[in-house]
């Protein structure tokens, strides 16, 4: 399998004030196409700045990282919005739906800013929403919705795209037990669908889904281990 993201020597620094905060100190990563895997660590272990990175919401101070055989590391911020919306597909803890939009609405919305047509975009949306279980709700607003359903909508608004990579930030956060296992069933799905997933995680239960977890402390990998 050829990889789908290969960093070499990732740093990230940030200034607070006088002081530089380093939060990643020189990460070396590949991960291949249809891979399943877990970021894990402790708070302030760089995992989340590392998963920005990932997913093109920020930029290395230093380092290289290629996407499906594209340097992004120098990119342009116009460049790396493009890349986003065509390769990555983003689920987030708090669901970021869009409140007055319908369930469909809200998974069309990257194919606006791929310039599909209105029909296309229906049509892939319907399509996806059945997919994740939501054949009829695809009318209800966010807040006519439970917190996993809303969590299926930002699902399938990362598969609508058809992405490179699902990156996944602590997806089921803010849901409770039943609700987060039903959540990773989905997410085991789409995985067999041949999907490449991330997810950052705390919760060693979720981690257990990824076929690969590697944990992060004070911004260097401490340990890459595959579970199966």
């Amino acid at each position: 399998m050829s990889n789908v993201i290969e960093i070499r020597n990732i740093i990230r620094d940030f200034q607070l004030g006088q002081e530089t905060v380093h939060v990643l100190k020189g990460i070396d990563l590949d991960i291949k196409k249809g891979e399943y895997v877990a970021f894990m660590g402790p708070s302030g272990s760089g995992k989340s700045t590392l998963m920005n990175l990932l997913g093109c919401l920020d930029t290395p101070t230093d380092g290289s990282y290629t996407l499906n055989g594209k340097d992004v590391s120098q990119m342009t911020d116009d460049e790396l919005a493009d890349i986003r919306n065509r390769e990555i597909g983003f689920v987030f803890q708090t669901f970021n739906l869009l409140p007055r939009t319908t369930a469909l609405d809200n998974v069309a919305l990257p194919m606006v800013y791929a310039g599909a047509t209105k029909s296309e975009r229906n049509e892939r949306a319907s399509e996806v929403l059945t997919d994740v279980g939501l054949a009829d709700r695809m009318d209800h607003k966010p807040n006519q919705l439970s917190g996993g359903q809303r969590q299926r909508v930002a699902v399938g608004r990362a598969l609508v795209n058809k992405p490179s990579i699902i990156l996944a930030d602590e997806p089921t956060g803010n849901l409770d037990s039943k609700t987060s296992v039903e959540i990773m069933a989905l997410f085991d799905d789409i995985h067999k669908a041949g999907n490449t997933v991330i997810l950052v995680t705390h919760e060693e239960d979720i981690a257990e889904h990824a076929h690969r977890v590697i944990r992060l402390r004070d911004g260097i990998i401490e340990s890459d281990t595959r579970n199966r």
